[in-house]
């Protein structure tokens, strides 16, 4: 499993350069490293671009493609941004893109201006198969999924990727030929944990370990890809995220009960169990919630959106060969749909959780995905060293629904280097 983890990052360089040659709009300005000022020279300031996907809908749903720059405003920290960069995406193709002017001049560092890309590519679209936690017994139903995907989403013009955390091995480098989607489909096949793959195996001192290692390998995989993604600029880049979800804690009263019957001593009976078992995994929802944090800021550095779709569908009680409490089934599910939730909502996409209309999902992503601004400013927040920014975008023609993401996060700095 680990050689097949680093075969994923070694496509991610290759993704980005593909994704780059194509000429996927125009680029910002990259950041200015910081320098460690010499005695008596002046400090410099990084100044970089920070660019938001709008949706802008009236009373009826639908979305409004005559807005002009003048008429948005954005605001950071409630203090209000002057727009640099302005462009309108309608139907999957670029008008009026207004290209953002070089950063402020910093004294002593003179670059040359970007060089303007003249390409209308279309969409881009990242499709993430989390096969790890995809149900093996669920293999039909979720190539019928991705071939709903193949039909109503992706369309010629759009360039996509494709991506697997596990033995479906997908790797494809970003592309225009529909062609390899159909050929990954066929591919494609489940691999996550059933419940006795869980239950039968001794707790670690974090609950079963297999269970985060693989959650583990899957936010890995995606945090690698946005970074890369954050290379790509003025395009609405979406991640159709495919997973039935993570619970780093799941059927922990029939883990419980098989642990003292293992070890001897129950503490129903007053007598000690086991007190290692569950030491490290009485914090896994917090351990869960911090990593999908880690995961959502991420996407919003990059203006990502991420769109998670569980194949599961509408989810009844356990298979009768699966020795599960119903309860604690329900609740098991309950936990992996809303941590798909969390990733989509935070990144401003949606869950399709607990559903078995796919297509009325996949049209939906598919309006949100060709219709959009993206604006962008030099932010001029009062308090540089603040890293959660907060994001609020106006249109000033009243009725309008605006949507777009609430906050950012910056990346930290990297450490001054000591001289030796």
């Amino acid at each position: 499993m680990r050689a097949t983890y680093s075969r994923w990052t070694q496509w991610l360089p290759m993704a980005a350069l593909a994704m780059s040659t194509a000429g996927l709009g125009a680029q910002q300005p990259a950041p200015q490293k910081p320098v460690a000022p010499a005695q008596g020279d002046p400090i410099r300031v990084r100044a970089d671009l920070v660019t938001t996907d709008v949706i802008v809908r009236d009373g009826r749903g639908q979305f409004v493609a005559d807005l002009k720059k003048d008429e948005f405003e954005v605001f950071e920290d409630g203090v209000k941004q002057s727009i640099v960069s302005f462009t309108l995406t309608h139907g999957g193709r670029i008008y009026n893109v207004a290209a953002p002017p070089p950063p402020p001049a910093q004294e002593g560092i003179i670059l040359p201006p970007p060089r303007p890309t003249n390409d209308a590519a279309g969409r881009i679209f990242l499709i993430f198969v989390d096969d790890l936690h995809l149900d093996f017994r669920n293999t039909g139903r979720i190539r019928d999924l991705f071939k709903k995907i193949a039909k109503e989403l992706v369309h010629e013009g759009d360039m996509f990727g494709i991506v697997s955390t596990g033995p479906s091995s997908l790797a494809i480098d970003m592309t225009y030929d529909r062609k390899r989607l159909d050929e990954a489909i066929s591919r494609i096949s489940g691999a996550g944990l059933n419940p006795s793959d869980i239950l039968d195996v001794p707790e670690g001192s974090q609950g079963p370990p297999e269970v985060r290692y693989r959650a583990h390998v899957a936010f890995s995989t995606a945090y690698d890809i946005l970074k890369k993604l954050e290379e790509v600029h003025n395009r609405r880049k979406a991640f159709i995220y495919v997973s039935n979800g993570y619970d780093f804690n799941p059927f922990s009263g029939t883990r419980a009960k098989l642990e003292n019957e293992r070890y001897g001593g129950t503490t129903e009976d007053g007598l000690e169990s086991n007190p290692f078992a569950r030491q490290g995994n009485q914090f896994s929802e917090a351990d869960l919630a911090s990593e999908l944090s880690e995961l959502t800021r991420a996407a919003n550095r990059a203006n990502t959106t991420m769109y998670t779709i569980d194949p599961r569908g509408l989810t009844g009680g356990p298979d009768l060969d699966q020795q599960v409490d119903t309860v604690e089934w329900q609740n098991h599910v309950r936990q992996t749909q809303d941590s798909l939730r969390v990733i989509a909502e935070q990144t401003g996409g949606i869950a399709v959780v607990n559903q078995n209309d796919f297509v009325k999902a996949l049209k939906r992503i598919d309006a949100e995905t060709s219709d959009y601004y993206v604006v962008g400013y030099y932010s001029t927040n009062p308090d540089p060293t603040k890293r959660r920014r907060t994001l609020e975008v106006k249109v000033k023609r009243p009725g309008m629904d605006v949507n777009h993401r609430t906050s950012y996060t910056l990346k930290p700095l990297p450490p001054p280097v000591v001289p030796k």
